[in-house]
């Protein structure tokens, strides 16, 4: 009896596994014979579809965001190097241009330095100069241990802007033409009027909004010609003779309506000196 119970569930087992197979067969022979899958399938594929859409949704949305922080972040970074660099083309620009302007005054002077053949030189820098006494004076970089001594005249550029009025050891304070206080020695100038006679005057006042020295005192009321050059005439026994000072830009009145004020040009531009000569005449050794 127990064997036979046992051959039943082994054919059960078999018929079961018969059916399974033919069901399968016959599952993949109906979907090959026809354009849709059945029904079921069909639902069940649309669960799986729902389910994988419910979850690729957050997901692709987690990662677009993470795409996007990053980036913003790379945006930031790379705009902050941009700044950077920005920044760092603009103070090279400026270095260049610093170093261009000093270059072309070095060379200036260089030159004025080489026409100066009957002067010992001795070439100074801009230590200070305040606003306060801007058109008045300046502090250079060379005093008694390089020769310096009071009342040298004073070159930049191409032409006198100065005398020096004190020393000390290492530095020196230089008075300017453009300073026309009541204490300052004013500068004695001389130029050729027409005719070849000598006009002498001495410089009174300056306009830094028209860049221009004027001369007063003038002592011929003879026709002067504009750019007529203008040099110091050596009187007072201050400034030597023959040192340029400018040209002639316009001749005027003075404030009476009498005798004639010049107005020049000065040789070089007084809002900026950087380099400067201080000279002593060889004979003067």
């Amino acid at each position: 009896m127990q064997k036979f119970f046992s051959n039943r569930r082994l054919v059960i087992a078999v018929i079961i596994l018969v059916v399974c197979f033919g069901l399968m067969a016959g599952s993949v022979s109906l979907r090959n014979r026809r354009n849709t899958p059945p029904l079921i399938q069909q639902f069940g594929n649309d669960i799986v579809g729902f389910v994988d859409s419910a979850v690729a949704l957050p997901v692709n949305w987690a990662q677009t965001s993470v795409s996007s922080i990053n980036g913003l972040m790379n945006t930031y970074s790379e705009n902050r190097e941009l700044k950077q660099q920005v920044t760092e083309l603009a103070q090279t620009k400026v270095r260049d241009q610093t170093l261009a302007r000093e270059n072309k005054q070095l060379k200036q002077q260089l030159k004025l330095n080489n026409s100066m053949t009957d002067y010992n030189t001795v070439t100074a820098a801009v230590l200070m100069r305040t606003p306060s006494s801007w058109q008045k004076q300046l502090v250079i970089n060379k005093g008694q241990s390089s020769g310096i001594k009071k009342n040298m005249p004073v070159m930049s550029g191409s032409g006198l802007i100065g005398r020096v009025t004190e020393v000390n050891k290492t530095n020196s304070k230089v008075e300017l033409l453009s300073d026309t206080s009541e204490s300052s020695n004013r500068f004695a100038i001389t130029l050729n009027g027409e005719n070849g006679k000598v006009i002498n005057g001495i410089i009174t006042g300056y306009s830094a909004a028209n860049n221009e020295l004027e001369m007063g005192q003038v002592t011929s009321k003879a026709k002067i010609k504009k750019g007529t050059k203008v040099v110091t005439s050596g009187m007072g026994g201050i400034t030597p003779k023959g040192l340029y000072v400018g040209r002639v830009s316009r001749v005027g009145k003075d404030d009476y309506g009498l005798a004639q004020k010049i107005y020049i040009t000065p040789a070089t531009d007084f809002n900026d000196i950087n380099i400067v000569t201080v000279a002593e005449s060889a004979a003067q050794e």
